[in-house]
């Protein structure tokens, strides 16, 4: 006999998929061309572009990810949280308006459009470049996704991990197969609230559910007195330096991941830009410690001192949220929060699709192999190329469980988010900033940032008496700081084209 419970969370399941394949359907009428289809039309509201913005960015690391880190790292965990938000703020109130105004002025519907444009290339270079480090990263980051839904799948709800996976893949693939950037768009605007929503309330309906005994701190002092350091757990300040930098230094991934830029050239005009940074910024700040805490209390729920908080909660923590959830809310919110989870995945996985799609349709096959074509005969190749890329992250996916059992998600996550991170925000930034930075240095600066992620991570980490520190920090900030110096010292030997500079000057004295 099937449960009782497990019916009503497929039920609630059911009904959220609805509702995401109706928004696909009715943003399918809006699809006209490729500008559509990847940027919405460049008409979208601030209110959609925000939430789609945050819930890209933040993926299934939200929920799955940042709450096991604030069990296991307690207080010092909220550093994340103060990286995040300062990444964000800087982000929408000193980039996204210089950036909205010259990719229109370009007429850029992808990343790789802005930069060619931008630097007045006359080979396809920095198109191929910056097109293949984005599939690559792009697949991998995606294929962590879908990891992480298949983690989702069988911690909430028992189905076997392999099988969850391929639920949430067909889920996604299906809604942005029909509805390309605006079905996108429109779901994380409903996706987001209810990752807001639901974040923002489960702590303080497990607060006021708890025996508080003495408080945060005392719980945690007592199971653990390093839960309770704010600069780190480590007796080495070098260690605790580094992990503080590796915590708040995801943040700059904010500033200038294509996933998250992309939504700054949808949006109507520069006036959205100053109303959606309010919303953006209190997302962040509320989503963030709202996490953290859980993870947080969950520690002091289920552990007492010398338990190995991995046997119990799970590996790095990733059962958090299954297991308060299960303890504190009647079934039918489990299973709203089942869907917060998926939402918090696929909010990613479709806008990471379809930035895929741009780069192979957009970037390669059009503007180098049929530049003659016209974009609205493309829309049934993006699609195509949506189904390709997808089923590609799939395979990694199923490979990345069957060689590693024990991966940690977060940082696999990161890994992804970062390699992308690495590549382009360095090189949106000096764009952006700075007019002698040339076509060269912005080659440059995505190869540096592409390979540092991989040394980093490969190489670094393992090396004796220092990697331990690498693995503190983690990829993201050294490689950020490799591509940013590679950019500005090769700018400087081979300077910018002049018209380049030129025409720079002109767009921002308008």
């Amino acid at each position: 006999m099937i449960d009782q419970d497990f019916i009503i969370k497929i039920g609630v399941l059911a009904l959220y998929v609805g509702v995401l394949f109706l928004i696909g359907i009715f943003a399918s009428r809006r699809i006209k061309g490729m500008s559509d289809y990847y940027v919405g039309g460049k008409k979208m509201g601030f209110w959609a572009v925000a939430f789609s913005a945050r819930a890209t960015g933040e993926s299934g690391w939200l929920l799955i990810g940042l709450t096991g880190m604030g069990a296991m790292a307690g207080f010092s965990s909220y550093w994340v949280v103060i990286g995040e938000l300062l990444g964000v703020i800087i982000s929408w109130q000193f980039m996204a308006k210089r950036f909205k105004k010259r990719s229109d002025s370009y007429g850029s519907i992808t990343i790789p459009d802005y930069l060619q444009s931008h630097f007045k290339s006359t080979t396809n270079n920095l198109r191929i470049i910056a097109a293949s480090i984005l599939v690559v990263f792009i697949v991998i980051y995606v294929a962590s996704q879908i990891d992480v839904t298949g983690v989702a799948f069988e911690s909430m709800l028992g189905i076997d991990y392999r099988l969850g996976a391929l639920i949430g893949f067909f889920i996604v693939l299906s809604y942005i197969f029909v509805g390309g950037f605006v079905a996108a768009v429109w779901s994380d605007l409903f996706q987001g609230l209810l990752m807001f929503l639901g974040l923002v309330l489960l702590p303080i309906v497990v607060w006021f559910s708890m025996d508080h005994g003495a408080g945060v701190a005392e719980g945690l002092n007592a199971i653990d007195p390093t839960l309770t350091q704010v600069m780190g757990r480590s007796t080495d300040p070098w260690l605790n330096l580094f992990t503080i930098l590796g915590f708040s230094m995801i943040g700059l991934g904010f500033l200038g991941s294509p996933q998250v830029y992309v939504r700054f050239m949808s949006i109507k005009d520069e006036k959205e830009i100053d109303k959606g940074k309010w919303v953006a910024a209190v997302f962040t700040l509320l989503t963030d410690a709202a996490a953290v805490t859980i993870g947080i209390l969950a520690r002091i729920y289920f552990t007492k001192s010398g338990d190995d908080p991995e046997a119990i909660l799970g590996n790095n923590g990733e059962d958090v949220l299954s297991m308060i959830t299960e303890s504190f809310l009647p079934t039918l919110l489990v299973a709203v929060f089942i869907a917060i989870v998926l939402s918090a995945i696929m909010s990613t996985i479709d806008s990471l699709l379809i930035l895929a799609s741009s780069a192979i349709t957009r970037d390669f096959y059009q503007k180098i192999f049929r530049p003659q074509i016209k974009d609205k005969d493309l829309t049934k190749i993006s699609r195509i190329a949506t189904i390709i890329m997808a089923f590609t992250a799939l395979l990694i996916a199923m490979i990345m469980d069957y060689v590693s059992p024990d991966r940690q998600i977060f940082w696999v996550i990161i890994f992804g988010w970062s390699g992308i991170a690495a590549t382009f925000c360095p090189v949106i930034i000096l764009s952006l900033f700075w007019k002698g930075y040339s076509e060269k240095g912005a080659i440059a600066s995505m190869i540096t940032g592409f390979l540092s992620v991989i040394l980093f991570n490969f190489v670094f980490k393992e090396m004796p008496d220092i990697g331990e520190y690498f693995v503190a920090l983690d990829v993201l900030a050294p490689s950020f700081a490799m591509a940013m110096i590679i950019g500005f010292i090769v700018s400087k030997m081979y300077p910018p084209r002049a018209e380049a500079i030129k025409m720079i000057e002109e767009i921002d004295a308008k």
